[in-house]
């Protein structure tokens, strides 16, 4: 089953796994990666580092089975490039700010 991002409920799509910004998943992330306004602020002057990323990722990935380990959902992320990831972090970035 294909399963297609719905920007109007936070979602978007990285490495083919869907990531929906819930509290709960922006709280874990918090908690691994500090304060959330410090990550969008690195983020804007783009000092965000590349596993900072991928954790946000990780903690907002939505219905992934139990075969997906983040090692390598991590190398999923870094084979699609920055230039792939980029439209999903600006999508949770505005999240983050916006809320829903």
């Amino acid at each position: 089953m294909s399963r297609t991002a719905n920007p109007a409920r936070g979602e978007a799509m990285v490495a083919g796994i869907m990531l929906r910004p819930s509290f709960a998943a922006l709280v874990a992330a918090e908690e691994e990666l500090g304060p959330l306004f410090a990550l969008v602020e690195r983020a804007a002057a783009g000092q965000l580092k590349l596993s900072e990323m991928v954790a946000l990722f990780w903690h907002c990935r939505f219905d992934v089975g139990p075969d997906v380990s983040r090692d390598a959902f991590s190398q999923a992320v870094a084979d699609e490039g920055l230039a792939a990831a980029t439209p999903a972090l600006k999508m949770l970035l505005g999240q983050i700010l916006g809320g829903r």
